[in-house]
């Protein structure tokens, strides 16, 4: 008989797996947008990375267990941009793009060194007051051409760069 209840698996089994499958994950780049709808900025991190340096980043984060993933892009929008950024997620949630992080830097453009992680990217526009929230220590609008320039795709590590150009690429940005 199989075990259906959650937790079902020790600390230590759980540990195991997690180190040997991916781990599914949100990306979202927030945006304002005009009244016909057109991007008008891209809202971007800055936080400290974990080696010290200071990086612009996406709002990202995992997928819980048992957590739909419409759930989880709110709770990390909510969580990085505060409670209220008035996210506008679509009614589909078709992601624009699904990017493969793995530990192994170059097998993609993105790479995550703690795990293998499968991450489904949405472009969210936002209309509410964001203030950056958790280990955010700022949140900094730029045009897209701004975004997509050399200087602050250089800040962005792990292949944010790459999915913030495919972000603008998929809302008819042309940089």
């Amino acid at each position: 008989m199989t075990e259906t209840t959650p937790g079902w698996m020790t600390s230590d089994e759980l540990d195991t797996a997690r180190a040997r499958m991916p781990i599914l994950y949100v990306d979202a780049v927030p945006v304002r947008v005009d009244d016909s709808g057109e991007v008008t900025s891209i809202g971007l991190l800055l936080r400290i990375g974990a080696d010290g340096t200071i990086n612009r980043t996406l709002v990202s984060g995992r997928v819980m267990h048992h957590e739909r993933v419409r759930d989880a892009l709110l709770r990390h929008l909510e969580k990085d941009l505060g409670p209220v950024a008035l996210p506008r997620v679509p009614a589909s949630l078709q992601p624009f793009t699904v990017a493969e992080y793995f530990p192994t830097a170059g097998i993609t453009p993105f790479h995550d060194p703690r795990q293998h992680a499968v991450s489904l990217a949405y472009v969210v526009p936002v209309s509410g007051d964001c203030r950056p929230r958790q280990d955010a220590l700022d949140l900094v609008w730029f045009t897209p051409q701004e975004a997509a320039s050399p200087a602050v795709q250089s800040e962005m590590p792990g292949g944010h760069g790459v999915l913030l150009k495919q972000a603008l690429a998929h809302v008819g940005v042309t940089c």
